[in-house]
């Protein structure tokens, strides 16, 4: 079946083709030694199959927010810890002298460019960097799904400049997205948790006309009980947002979408690890108190709306999850989630910072069809905009 975009297996012959390959590998250090080494990881398939496919791979990136060239955010602190994890050697080729030194490459040599972001013009997408970055390859490849939603000139720009492709990572990710939320079958659960309404308003409103099932956890979840007329206690509540949350569930009930709130809650009047707390109905939280996870009966029922389901898309936690013992909904139904998928029942695909962390915190990851990495690509996505760095890879 031919895919909506073209892959590395579009690419034929590139032997001493020099292919420059988008990667993101902003990663988190500390005393000069990289911290999580995920991002790294998850270039290895696409950069050791073109180096072995005997072209010269230039690898592009980004590290960090430089106003300007810094020394502290320069890629060749990333060198040596990349080759670790490919396992073969990495050249690092600084900006000044670039021609020179690619000239100098073999076919199967890997480099890794300096910090794309050391040009002022990377971010504004300016054609004379986009010149620059091309003047260095034949082809291009983008495997940055986490900065696809910028129209960078090493994201955007270079796809309009050279013949592009999706890399494998890329690749896995967005036949991840199309089975989640592209053409799924149906019916289709989202689970959306977080602090604040506030900041995922367009993706409860494209949500609720794309899926079945509407699942609303965390803080959020406080917004929309108190415009229920519930209150809340000294709950995280936008009050402010009543009406807007009230938009939300009208629109739902004219899509047929059923938006579940928590009937039983865990609630403390102190928000620290491992308080005095009660288990109660909404409409029994006092005053003083704080609601801080979803109920046992909420969460068992909750398991039981998946259990009717053949695709789940999954952002943000059911309560304040890094404090214990407030992870606790978070994690049942990330289990239930995850043993649904083992089963062959459910194609699970979950994505944004918190998530990754609270699956992780479950030790689910790895039984859900696709976590995504990707933040704020993925929270784009979930809201259904077009994504500059994909919508330039389309055939």
């Amino acid at each position: 079946m031919t895919k909506p975009f073209r892959t590395l297996d579009d690419m034929g012959d590139i032997t001493g083709r020099r292919v420059l390959v988008r990667e993101d590998l902003n990663v988190p250090m500390a005393e000069g030694a990289v911290t999580d080494d995920t991002r790294l990881r998850a270039s290895v398939p696409t950069v050791t199959e073109l180096a072995d496919r005997g072209a010269i791979v230039l690898v592009l990136a980004h590290f960090g927010r430089p106003k300007a060239p810094t020394p502290d955010l320069s890629l060749a602190l990333v060198t040596k810890a990349y080759e670790q994890v490919l396992g073969r050697p990495v050249r690092y080729i600084d900006w000044e002298g670039a021609a020179e030194a690619v000239a100098t490459l073999r076919p199967g040599d890997i480099a890794l460019l300096e910090n794309t972001r050391f040009f002022g013009g990377e971010e504004k997408n300016d054609p004379a960097v986009v010149d620059r970055f091309a003047a260095l390859g034949d082809l291009y490849v983008n495997d940055a799904f986490s900065a696809a939603h910028r129209a960078h000139a090493s994201t955007e720009g270079l796809a309009h400049r050279l013949p592009a492709f999706a890399g494998r990572a890329m690749e896995a990710e967005l036949e991840a997205l199309a089975k989640a939320l592209g053409s799924p079958e149906h019916p289709v659960a989202a689970v959306v948790g977080g602090a604040k309404v506030s900041t995922k308003l367009d993706v409860l409103k494209h949500l609720v006309g794309r899926v079945d099932h509407l699942i609303i956890g965390g803080g959020m979840a406080n917004t929309f009980l108190a415009a229920r007329g519930v209150n809340v206690g000294k709950s995280l509540c936008e009050h402010d947002l009543a009406s807007v949350a009230d938009e939300i569930l009208a629109a739902a009930e004219r899509a047929g979408c059923t938006v579940h709130l928590p009937y039983d809650v865990v609630v403390a009047r102190e928000f620290r690890p491992h308080p005095a707390t009660r288990t109660v109905n909404v409409h029994e939280v006092a005053a003083d108190e704080m609601i801080l996870d979803v109920g046992p009966a909420a969460v068992e029922a909750l398991g039981d709306v998946l259990k009717t389901c053949r695709t789940l898309v999954w952002n943000g936690p059911m309560g304040a999850f890094e404090t214990p013992p407030f992870d606790t909904a978070t994690v049942a139904l990330a289990k239930t989630a995850a043993a649904l998928t083992q089963d062959g029942s459910l194609v699970s695909v979950a994505g944004g910072g918190d998530t990754v962390a609270a699956l992780n915190h479950a030790r689910v990851a790895d039984a859900f069809t696709f976590v995504s990495t990707a933040g704020g690509a993925f929270l784009e996505w979930m809201e259904g905009r077009e994504l500059p760095g994909v919508a330039a890879l389309m055939r």
